[in-house]
């Protein structure tokens, strides 16, 4: 499995395009094959700050979304919408397990 985790700082100005265009990201993501989960939330602090976590079945599948036309227009977007650096780290798992509470 590969797990993504990413921040982006959003321009507080540009935060409503910015939602629009992560909320059909999220939605489409979820949709394609190989994606296991696929969630955004924003920082509690800092409702400008958007945390992705995403979870492929592998590297096939998380290719294959950085190729969708989706992720393009994000991609392509993002630029225009930051308000600083993006910080993305890729993680690659062997196994997973839930924690009980």
């Amino acid at each position: 499995m590969l797990v993504v985790h990413a921040e982006f700082p959003i321009d507080p100005e540009k935060r409503d395009e910015a939602l629009d265009l992560i909320r059909e990201l999220a939605e489409q993501s979820r949709a394609e094959d190989g994606v296991i989960d696929y969630q955004v939330a924003t920082d509690i602090d800092d409702p400008n700050l958007f945390r992705f976590t995403e979870q492929y079945e592998d590297e096939a599948a998380f290719g294959a979304h950085a190729e969708t036309d989706h992720f393009g227009t994000f991609e392509s977007a993002l630029p225009d919408l930051l308000a600083g650096e993006p910080d993305v780290t890729r993680f690659e798992v062997d196994s997973a397990s839930e924690v009980e509470l």
